[in-house]
């Protein structure tokens, strides 16, 4: 894939940028559980970071997704892998589908916006029932005049107890479960929704997570994103995006793992001689070092298709499977090398160790990916949901 004056613009602006905004506030905004979205999004918003591939009518850069690939690997630069995270929400997971089948009144309403840094977004899929199989998810609106009235709960939704608005996935319907369910905008202000609850969780710590619950809260179908009935083929079209965006963003975060403890390696002596000295140690950063150049391969050819208009379902699969691996097993195998300092809370390897391990579950767990995979090869019978 070949990069332009453009994109490596777009890389430097956005690295100074969280030298400059992100970075110097990441201990404080992991202590916290939370980080300003609204003040930081505001900031990312005039530099024109947030809409990098949105219309231009709407305040977007009207950029092919190569330019969203260079902010997600980019991204990965950031002192921690909460703050990426919820960024890559408000891009590339909660607005695709607003940008591509949104009306009007929704994109002017919504889309201009998220892209302007005005307002949070949140993309609402997962419940307490249904993770990976979207496809069983309870939540539900029943029709009262012009308006929805949507009940449920959304669980493990990020950004939730910031957003403004919520691209809610719901059942508008009966019959089959792939063709009963719209993509809603609902705004998170709305009489109903109670913000019930802020999930802990053993990494991601700057980003807040939410369990919410939806009690008969009224919303006008006009806010309904696209074709009633179609939620679920748009939001898997989402999910491609999501999980090119989970791929690219690991690169840089993977590199950065192996380069800081290559320098470790190079200064800890054990048993008088230094660390790096070992074979098995520098063979072992060899073959981590050439995974993450694999997984780089491998996402930048997937990234090249889809912006010249092919599906890339497999590709995508492939690229976020083999980025949740990696996340796993890079940041273990150094830990592995930094011993003690490795296993304290303040160090860097760890916090990836700690934050890294959603990859493989959040935007599809690694056996829904390896599902999708193997239908696309023909070797599975029964059609994954996603």
């Amino acid at each position: 894939m070949q990069f332009t004056h453009e994109h490596e613009e777009l890389r430097r602006t956005l690295r100074r940028f969280i030298d400059q905004e992100i970075n110097p506030h990441v201990e404080e905004w992991e202590a916290a559980e939370i980080f300003p979205a609204h003040e930081l999004f505001k900031k990312m918003g005039a530099l024109g970071l947030l809409g990098l591939t949105k219309p231009e009518a709407y305040g977007g850069a009207g950029l092919d997704y190569s330019y969203a690939m260079v902010m997600a690997e980019t991204l990965g630069h950031v002192a921690c892998g909460g703050v990426p995270m919820a960024i890559g929400v408000q891009t590339d997971m909660c607005t695709p589908a607003l940008a591509r089948f949104g009306s009007e009144e929704l994109k002017r309403d919504f889309l201009a916006p998220a892209i302007a840094g005005d307002m949070v977004g949140c993309i609402g899929v997962s419940e307490p029932g249904a993770g990976s199989d979207v496809s069983a998810i309870k939540s539900h609106a029943r029709k009262d005049g012009d308006d929805y009235l949507i009940s449920g709960q959304k669980m493990w939704i990020t950004n939730s107890l910031q957003a403004d608005w919520m691209c809610m996935l719901v059942n508008t319907g009966e019959g089959p479960v792939h063709k009963n369910k719209s993509l809603v905008m609902v705004p998170m202000d709305s009489q109903g929704i109670e913000k019930a609850k802020k999930i802990r969780k053993i990494g991601m710590h700057a980003s807040d997570t939410g369990l919410i619950y939806f009690d008969e809260v009224r919303v006008p179908q006009r806010y309904r994103i696209g074709e009633e009935g179609q939620g679920f083929i748009y939001q898997m079209m989402q999910f491609q995006e999501e999980r090119l965006w989970a791929a690219a963003n690991a690169i840089e975060a993977l590199s950065n793992c192996i380069a800081w403890t290559v320098e470790w390696a190079q200064e800890r002596k054990l048993f008088g001689a230094h660390l790096a000295d070992q074979q098995y140690v520098q063979f072992k950063l060899a073959e981590l070092k050439t995974e993450v150049e694999c997984l780089r391969a491998l996402t930048y050819r997937a990234c090249e298709l889809y912006v010249g208009g092919q599906d890339v379902t497999e590709l995508a699969s492939m690229a976020k499977l083999k980025a949740g691996r990696l996340m796993r097993t890079v940041p273990d195998s150094c830990l592995q090398f930094w011993g003690g300092m490795g296993y304290t809370l303040e160090n860097k390897v760890s916090r990836m160790y700690r934050d890294g391990r959603l990859a493989s579950i959040g935007g599809g767990a690694d056996e829904v990916m390896l599902g999708i995979i193997a239908k696309i090869m023909g070797v599975a019978k029964r059609a994954m949901a996603q």
